[in-house]
C-alpha cells in the first residue's frame, strides 16, 4: 500500500510569476498592489483542486541576502535585482493567506527555500512518502528518488528521475556536481570555462561523481567527446573553483528551524482568518468561493 504524497511548494517562484502576469490594477483599500499574492492565492487553490492533497509544506525565500551561501561565496545571487517594495510587501500577506488556507508554511534567516524543501523531502522520504516538489527551478531535481517527482506547475511539465536523465544527461543524485562543473548563471555560480551541459553529462556518466573525476583526470583524454585531450588541464586550473561551486549547488537536508516542525498535514481552513485577510487585501468573492470550497 503506497503512501499520501507530501506536496513540498517553493512558494518565491509562484509568487514571482503572479507578479509578473497579473494586472497592476489588483489593489487594497490603500492604494497597495495585491496582484502577487492574488495570482499565489489562484495557484494554491488550483494546486489543490488538481491534487486534493492532504501533505503540503510552503517554502519561502527570506535568506535572498543572508544565506549560508553568501557567507562561502560572496556574490552568490549578487546578479539578482532585489525585489521592488511593492512585491516585497506581498510575501507576508502570501504567507498569511496560506497558513489561513491550513498550509504549514516555512522560511528561516540562513538557508533558502530550496534548504527548507530538501529538509522536507529527506524527513518525509525516510518515512516512506513520494514526494512531488512543486516548483519551476531545476536544481531541486536533484532531490528525487524513483518514487518522486518535480512538477513545473505553471508549464505543466512533470519529470520523474527517468525524465531528469533524459533531459540532462545525469540522474538527480548527479544534478548538484553537474550544476557545479556547468555553472549557474541564475545563481551567479561560474563554474568551469569550457565545461557545458554535454560535457558535464559526459564526464559525470563515466566517472559517477566530481570527487571520482579530480581522482582520475589522467583517464579523461581516452574519452570519445569532443574536447577530451584539453579537458584535464581545464579541470586542474579550476579545481577550486568547481569544489567551491559544489558547496553551493548542493541542498541541505537538515534544518533544524524545519525538523522542528515537520508535520505538513493540511490543518483546518480559518475562514475568520481568510475573511479578514481578504478583507484587508480587497479580494473578491469569486477567490473567497474557490477558497473556501478547498477546505
Amino acid at each position: 500500500m503506497s503512501l499520501t504524497p507530501v506536496y513540498l511548494v517553493d512558494a518565491s517562484i509562484y509568487l514571482f510569476r503572479a507578479w509578473h502576469s497579473m494586472p497592476d490594477e489588483f489593489q487594497n483599500h490603500r492604494g497597495q498592489p495585491t496582484n502577487a499574492v492574488y495570482g499565489f492565492t489562484g495557484f494554491l487553490c488550483t494546486l489543490l483542486e488538481q491534487t486534493a492533497a492532504s501533505h503540503v509544506g510552503v517554502a519561502f525565500d527570506i535568506a535572498l541576502t543572508s544565506s549560508f551561501r553568501n557567507d562561502i561565496y560572496a556574490p552568490y545571487k549578487a546578479n539578482r535585482e532585489p525585489a521592488p517594495e511593492a512585491l516585497s510587501r506581498q510575501f507576508a500577506w502570501a504567507r498569511e493567506v496560506a497558513e489561513a488556507m491550513g498550509f504549514r508554511c516555512y522560511g528561516d534567516e540562513r538557508f533558502e527555500a530550496d534548504d527548507l524543501i530538501g529538509t522536507l523531502a529527506r524527513y518525509w522520504q525516510q518515512r516512506g512518502h513520494p514526494i512531488v516538489v512543486v516548483s519551476g527551478d531545476k536544481d531541486l531535481t536533484q532531490l528525487l528518488t524513483t518514487r518522486d517527482s518535480w512538477w513545473d506547475f505553471a508549464r505543466n511539465k512533470r519529470y520523474d528521475s527517468d525524465a531528469v536523465y533524459e533531459k540532462f544527461g545525469v540522474y538527480p543524485e548527479q544534478i548538484a556536481d553537474y550544476l557545479a562543473l556547468t555553472g549557474d548563471a541564475v545563481d551567479n555560480i561560474p563554474g568551469v570555462p569550457g565545461v557545458g551541459p554535454k560535457t558535464a553529462a559526459a564526464l559525470l556518466t563515466h566517472f559517477g561523481t566530481l570527487e571520482a573525476l579530480y581522482e582520475r583526470l589522467d583517464e579523461i583524454p581516452h574519452l570519445s567527446f569532443r574536447g577530451a585531450k584539453t579537458m584535464p588541464a581545464k579541470l586542474r586550473k579550476h579545481q577550486q573553483d568547481a569544489v567551491l561551486a559544489r558547496r553551493l549547488t548542493g541542498i541541505e537536508s537538515a534544518v533544524e528551524s524545519v525538523l522542528a516542525m515537520p508535520d505538513i498535514q493540511r490543518h483546518d481552513l480559518d475562514e475568520a482568518r481568510l475573511n479578514r485577510l481578504f478583507d484587508e487585501l480587497a479580494f473578491g468573492a469569486m477567490l473567497r468561493r474557490r477558497c473556501l470550497d478547498c477546505r
